[in-house]
């Protein structure tokens, strides 16, 4: 494996902050609130790739270890092993996915798009079944208050982040350089 240069962790410091930030955007609709870090998670993956990605998540899983930046200003151990935890876990897998098929071969809008929502995958899957094993519910009714409620919104969170991320990357707009990143 190569070696981190200054500006891919300048980079990845970045999303680990937007992720702490759209944590505090949080609207509370059941057990597991609705917040922003399910787009940064989707974005950071599009933008920086799934190894520079993954790092970014884990930089921000371990610092809502000692610091308030999970949603609510949640912190500590105890949230990622509580009902919510595995929302916070499937963000690993989820960025990493989101990156291995947005920087697979070109960055249409139409891959990022796949990508985006190809990322959601690992959170709807572990999400709710920790939910039921942590939280005490029964497997419909996590589906229900961890899953259902949130599709609409995280699919446009997902088609939001593609279209950031493609108007980020699409050289006629000149945002930003082209070169592809890890």
């Amino acid at each position: 494996m190569s070696s981190l240069t200054a500006h891919d962790i300048a980079r990845c410091a970045v999303f680990a902050s937007l992720m702490a930030a759209g944590a505090f955007v949080t609207i509370p609709i059941g057990p597991v609130p609705v917040t922003l870090q399910v787009f940064f998670v989707l974005l950071a993956g599009m933008m920086l790739g799934p190894r520079l990605a993954l790092l970014s998540v884990t930089v921000y899983l371990a610092l809502g270890l000692v610091a308030p930046v999970y949603a609510g200003g949640a912190l500590g151990v105890g949230v990622l092993f509580g009902p919510t935890g595995g929302y916070l876990i499937a963000f690993a897998p989820a960025t990493t996915i989101a990156g291995w098929v947005a920087h697979r071969h070109d960055r249409s809008f139409g891959r990022l798009l796949l990508s985006a929502v190809a990322g959601l995958a690992p959170i709807y899957a572990l999400g709710p079944a920790w939910l039921a094993t942590q939280g005490g519910m029964t497997v419909s009714a996590a589906m229900k208050a961890g899953l259902a409620s949130f599709m609409p919104v995280d699919l446009l969170k997902a088609g939001l982040a593609a279209a950031v991320a493609w108007s980020l990357v699409n050289p006629r707009l000149g945002l930003l350089a082209t070169q592809r990143h890890r």
